[in-house]
């Protein structure tokens, strides 16, 4: 998930003692969504130069100041930026834990009003769209954002009309429940040469 050796987890935890997971009855490390994010802090640190003690300080100094955890990357070129426009916002929740555990950025909507809102200021990469959003208007959403931005949209729905979010713009399509291997799969295959079509080609329907 982070890309560290278990071991290295367990080198940190016991040196440092700055994340600290709970184990399960089985024994196995649970670590919280927090305490994901604060190891991709420190993982980023030492990305960028900084020895693990040194990550670790630092990840301490911000935790005790209350200070956001930014990463050395965070505003660099490989960023990459997923809106998700969800009605439920559990299922945006949940969603978005997993793109960032993979190293995406998020930014999340719950209505089609704040996900065209979002996309003002900042171009998302990838948009994620329920097609059920703000009483049905995933489809118009849809196709706003692929004609104003060209942004590739994986459309998701609890119905099964994947032709009409094709038609809409949508690049791919899934029927919710969406398991979670299956939105990150489709997000990168859309961060590929599929997902940036040119008018008139044929767009992908992803249906895992």
């Amino acid at each position: 998930m982070l890309g560290v050796p278990a071991a290295t987890l367990r080198t940190w935890q016991e040196r440092y003692a700055a994340v600290v997971p709970m184990r399960s009855e089985g024994g196995h490390r649970l670590y919280t969504r927090d305490q994901v994010e604060q190891l991709r802090f420190v993982v980023d640190q030492v990305a960028a130069g900084l020895s693990p003690a040194d990550g670790h300080r630092l990840l301490h100094e911000r935790l005790a100041g209350g200070l956001a955890l930014r990463s050395p990357s965070s505003s660099g070129p490989d960023r990459v930026l997923v809106l998700l426009a969800e009605h439920d916002p559990f299922a945006a929740e949940f969603a978005e834990y997993f793109l960032r555990t993979e190293g995406y950025e998020t930014a999340v909507a719950l209505s089609a009003a704040d996900a065209l809102g979002k996309t003002t200021d900042d171009r998302p990469d990838v948009a994620v769209i329920d097609m059920l959003i703000s009483g049905g208007r995933g489809f118009e959403l849809c196709q706003q954002l692929r004609e104003r931005d060209g942004v590739p949209v994986l459309a998701i729905s609890t119905l099964d009309t994947p032709d009409d979010a094709i038609a809409a713009g949508a690049s791919a399509f899934l029927l919710k429940p969406v398991e979670p291997l299956q939105l990150v799969s489709a997000v990168q295959d859309l961060l590929g040469r599929s997902a940036f079509l040119r008018p008139g080609e044929q767009r992908v329907e992803i249906t895992r």
